[in-house]
């Protein structure tokens, strides 16, 4: 036999032996979460001090759920709008090619991002210390007639006593709003900062305004950076409405299940209850929170720009992309 007659085999490869990677770290973590779990069943099926039928019957009483409705959600709700709009001003103002805009924007954000919010409360529930009248009409009017000679210059339009305004609810929705207003100020700063400077100096050479560019083209892009920060802010908000008791304003969640609680001396049950309510009503925001996101986060990310190369790529084949015909 020649060596041309002569043909090469290879030798086939032994097939490979996979062997899965263990991880033993999982099932230890596994076995631990399991136990507490357990654990924690246990504690709330055996412990009696929870009382769930007291619970259960005391809970969703009147006053408790007037509280949740006036003093949670709709305090929230109100408190939220009145923030969030007033933050997009102050955002704007920080902005602003006028210094004294920038200037007043700072300092609001600086005083009430540093006051606490239950000190703010507080002192908001106390107004009427101040003024026991809040009157309209021409300022300084008293000093005015004392330079001109007249004793009790009065230049007032009309007034009220500052109880019949300054009421709880008035109150802690002032306090609330003003300092998320301070908060909100920052986040919207930060989404109009994230928008590329292009897109305004494009807008602009098309000849729209200030306002226009503002409302159309910043602010809806703006939007998928403001609405993460935004829904932890409302959150925020939904809890720190039990910091209504400061004002004082009993029209509220929490403090009706607490006075229920010290009536009755059962206070831990009513605790657990608050907890059970909070988190009922964080769930729904944090639901109404995941499509606002991806509403506004459409076109982002991995599927988003998939998606828009796929609308491409049908506008440019007429709209019959990834149609097969049929000859």
């Amino acid at each position: 036999m020649t060596t041309e007659e002569t043909t090469t085999v290879r030798a086939r490869p032994e097939p490979i032996k996979a062997v899965p990677v263990r991880h033993p770290g999982r099932w230890a973590a596994i076995a631990v979460l399991a136990v507490l779990a357990a654990m924690f069943v246990h504690l709330l099926v055996t412990n009696d001090k929870f009382k769930w039928s007291f619970m259960v019957d005391n809970m969703f009483r009147p006053p408790i759920i007037e509280g949740l409705l006036r003093g949670t959600v709709v305090m929230t709700i109100c408190a939220m709008v009145l923030g969030v709009s007033l933050g997009i001003v102050v955002a704007i103002m920080r902005l602003s090619t006028n210094p004294i805009l920038r200037v007043v924007a700072w300092l609001y954000t600086w005083v009430f991002r540093a006051v606490p919010r239950l000190v703010l409360l507080a002192v908001f529930g106390n107004l009427g210390i101040l003024w026991s009248r809040i009157e309209f009409g021409v300022p300084f009017d008293t000093q005015i007639g004392q330079l001109f000679g007249i004793d009790n210059l009065q230049l007032r339009v009309f007034g009220f006593t500052s109880r019949d305004v300054l009421t709880g609810f008035v109150a802690g929705l002032l306090g609330l709003a003003l300092s998320e207003a301070g908060y909100m100020a920052e986040i919207v700063r930060a989404g109009i900062q994230s928008v590329d400077e292009g897109q305004s100096e494009a807008a602009s050479a098309l000849g729209m305004s200030r306002g226009q560019i503002l409302r159309r083209i910043v602010l809806p892009q703006a939007m998928r950076v403001i609405i993460p920060p935004t829904g932890n802010e409302t959150i925020a908000m939904l809890k720190d409405t039990s910091l209504l008791l400061a004002v004082p304003y009993s029209v509220e969640l929490f403090f009706q299940l607490d006075a229920v609680g010290k009536r009755t001396f059962q206070i831990f049950p009513m605790y657990v209850a608050a907890v059970l309510w909070y988190l009922f009503l964080t769930s729904i925001l944090l639901i109404g929170q995941y499509f606002l996101e991806r509403h506004f986060g459409k076109g982002y990310g991995t599927s988003g720009r998939a998606r828009m190369r796929l609308r491409g790529m049908t506008a440019e084949a007429g709209g019959n992309a990834g149609v097969v015909d049929p000859s």
